[in-house]
């Protein structure tokens, strides 16, 4: 009989077991939420939570209901910024950690520059002399 186990008890085995993968976890949750995709970040954050300070423990530190805190790390969770960010940053503290957002330029693919305007008009002066006003700028569409 082969030796197996759930996926969940593996991954939590070894988010106690090493620390640096422990780290790299947090550090992957909170990324995702910052990327948008919350569903993911939620779930790695509960997996976290449950291999290390557990659901009561958080509660505790931070004054939220135990039921409240399982929902909102729940697959239809559904947290306020101020109860996750206060949640993020208990746990950063925690791991030793301190997350910083910094802004990196993102590889976009070229728009095709076509012109946007092209006017032509006579501007007229208080010396009576007109002159010639041509606007033609180059933009990419968007």
């Amino acid at each position: 009989m082969p030796l197996t186990r759930e996926f969940g008890e593996t991954v939590q085995a070894r988010i106690r077991e090493d620390r640096r993968y422990r780290k790299e976890l947090l550090r992957e949750g909170v990324q995702s939420l910052l990327a948008g995709n919350l569903d993911t970040g939620i779930a790695i954050l509960r997996d976290y939570i449950n291999a290390t300070i557990g659901f009561e423990e958080l509660s505790r530190v931070t004054k939220r209901p135990t039921k409240s805190l399982m929902r909102m790390f729940g697959p239809d969770g559904n947290p306020h910024a101020r109860n996750l960010l206060e949640v993020i940053g208990h746990l950063q503290r925690a791991e030793g950690l301190q997350f910083e957002l910094s802004l990196k330029a993102a590889r976009l693919t070229p728009r095709p520059i076509v012109p946007r305007l092209s006017v032509t008009s006579t501007v007229a002066t208080n010396w009576g002399a007109g002159s010639r006003l041509t606007l033609d700028e180059r933009q990419p569409m968007g």
